[in-house]
C-alpha cells in the first residue's frame, strides 16, 4: 500500500557466509534497494552483532523502508 512500511532483517556484509550449514546472502542499505527498486524509500537502519555458536561474530541489519506513490 502506498505510504505503508516494511521491515526487513537480513544478514549484514562481514561475518560468516554461511549460517547453519546453509550459504547466506549479505545485504547493506545500497544492495538491498537496489533489490527492491525505486518504489521504495529507506526510513532507517540498524545493525547488531551476535556471537555464533562456533564463536564467530554474526551481523545483522534491520531496515525499515516506506512504500512510494
Amino acid at each position: 500500500v502506498p505510504g505503508g512500511h516494511v521491515i526487513i532483517a537480513a544478514f549484514t556484509l562481514g561475518g560468516p557466509t554461511r549460517c547453519s550449514g546453509l550459504d547466506i546472502v549479505q545485504y547493506d542499505a545500497a544492495k538491498l534497494m537496489a533489490e527492491l527498486g525505486p518504489d521504495f524509500h529507506l526510513e532507517e537502519q540498524q545493525t547488531e552483532s551476535h556471537l555464533t555458536p562456533a564463536g564467530k561474530e554474526q551481523r545483522f541489519g534491520f531496515f525499515r523502508l516506506r512504500k512510494l506513490g
